[in-house]
């Protein structure tokens, strides 16, 4: 019951963010009384509409984006064609200049699209892009002010019972044995059980919470893991407090070997003081100041992953098609998030608490919201960016013609990037297959994420 919720919470929140998306341009464009004869969230077959004025209100089949239908996206093109013979790909051109020309009326004046002033199509194409952004810093805003930022605490939550380094492979547990690299074993000079924690046999119980090591009280956890990692095969004393009463306990931390940074590509490790001791983690609340620059750092790090999608392509192919191991740091489709989604909602109460459900929630959808504010402002047609692009490409000719001293050119001709259009289309469609296919027969999984 809960993994369906948590799906449907999903859809319904991908929904209102394509929705927000359209609202940005709509509103926009009817601030500069442009006619808007239509506002569409999915694709396909109309599932539900009514009329609104002048404009069609609706929602369809597949919802994998929407629109707006502003009258005039075309300028027309010349008058002398009749008659003269032109390129399949000139006649796909003016075919589709003449069907976007057709909602042109002869009331309509300067209330079509290619009629207004550059700024004002730049304006309403960058609106819903914006309004992506705005949803998405509301979301990281509810996330890190109202909520906060996991942060460990220096009551211990949990005591390992073993010591598995950090190359050992994924089935490896406590009672496998396991070579000295963490490969699972059957025989050999080096296969064995992993050997048991220091923090267990030193008696670290559930609930301790740690004063000081070696004498040097500690504020928070990161001094208390800074000495622990510092000090491999070197007796420590920690004072704990357990049961209102305090307690010194000597361990000695055992070398293992950690990754140097949470990137699952980065193989290199290094050999650090290990205990066996993991943090109860409760949530801070943010400083609403703190907001800009998290956002800003997450933009950095989005645009990183969009931008090397198309390397990842080879690999998502060889997973959806070959059975390859899926990679965690490549694209993931509609249908994967809202498996996640689903997932997390699914989980026992005792695992994620109610809160840490949600919270996961929004930031899946602050993320979605952060992708399409990316990827809608790529300069091609017929993304925003690419009617962004022409507007601006518009107004430089024209600033060009002026210092020359020639003819305003007149509006961008965006009929002519048709064919751009049909290629970027085509990628998109392909690539959502691809990731329909690899999200149902191969999926990543929350287990994978965490």
């Amino acid at each position: 019951m809960m993994t369906t919720i948590g799906v449907l919470l999903f859809v319904v929140g991908l929904a209102f963010s394509i929705w927000f998306h359209e609202l940005g341009h709509f509103f926009w464009a009817r601030r500069f009384r442009m006619r808007v004869t239509q506002f569409m969230v999915g694709f396909g077959p109309t599932l539900w509409s009514k009329r609104i004025g002048e404009t069609e209100h609706g929602v369809k089949v597949i919802p994998l984006g929407g629109y707006i239908r502003i009258v005039g996206m075309m300028p027309p093109g010349e008058d002398d064609l009749a008659g003269r013979r032109v390129g399949r790909i000139r006649q796909l051109v003016e075919e589709v200049r003449g069907a976007s020309l057709l909602d042109v009326r002869p009331d309509d004046g300067d209330r079509v699209f290619y009629r207004k002033p550059w700024w004002q199509r730049v304006v309403v194409m960058s609106a819903g892009p914006a309004h992506n952004l705005v949803l998405a810093f509301i979301l990281f805003t509810i996330i890190l002010v109202g909520f906060g930022i996991p942060t460990p605490t220096r009551t211990v939550e949990a005591v390992s019972e073993c010591v598995l380094p950090a190359t050992a492979a994924v089935e490896a547990t406590c009672a496998t044995p396991v070579n000295a690299t963490g490969a699972l074993c059957e025989t050999g000079p080096d296969c064995a059980l992993p050997v048991a924690a220091p923090a267990r046999e030193a008696g670290f119980r559930d609930g301790d919470e740690i004063l000081a090591v070696d004498g040097r009280a500690v504020d928070d956890w990161s001094a208390v893991q800074a000495v622990i990692r510092g000090s491999p095969n070197e007796e420590l004393s920690v004072t704990v407090r357990r049961g209102g009463e305090e307690q010194t306990l000597r361990v000695t931390p055992l070398p293992n070997q950690v990754r140097t940074s949470a990137d699952p590509e980065d193989t290199e490790v290094v050999t650090v003081g290990f205990l066996g001791l993991s943090p109860v983690q409760v949530y801070v609340p943010q400083p609403v100041t703190s907001v800009p620059g998290q956002v800003g750092a997450f933009i950095v790090v989005a645009a990183e992953k969009l931008i090397g999608i198309p390397e990842r392509i080879p690999q998502l192919v060889r997973a959806a098609f070959l059975g390859e191991q899926r990679d965690i740091n490549g694209p993931i489709g509609i249908v994967g998030v809202g498996r996640i989604s689903g997932e997390t909602f699914g989980l026992p109460a005792e695992q994620a608490p109610l809160q840490e459900k949600f919270i996961f929630f929004l930031g899946l959808l602050a993320s979605l919201n952060m992708v399409l504010f990316l990827f809608n402002l790529v300069p091609l047609y017929p993304l925003d960016g690419g009617h962004v692009a022409g507007a601006l490409w518009e107004k430089a000719r024209s600033v060009l013609a002026r210092v020359r001293r020639k003819p305003d050119p007149g509006p961008f001709d965006t009929a002519r990037l048709m064919p751009v259009a049909y290629v970027v289309a085509s990628v998109f469609i392909v690539l959502s297959g691809l990731l329909l296919v690899a999200d149902i027969v191969n999926p990543i999984t929350l287990d994978q994420l965490q």
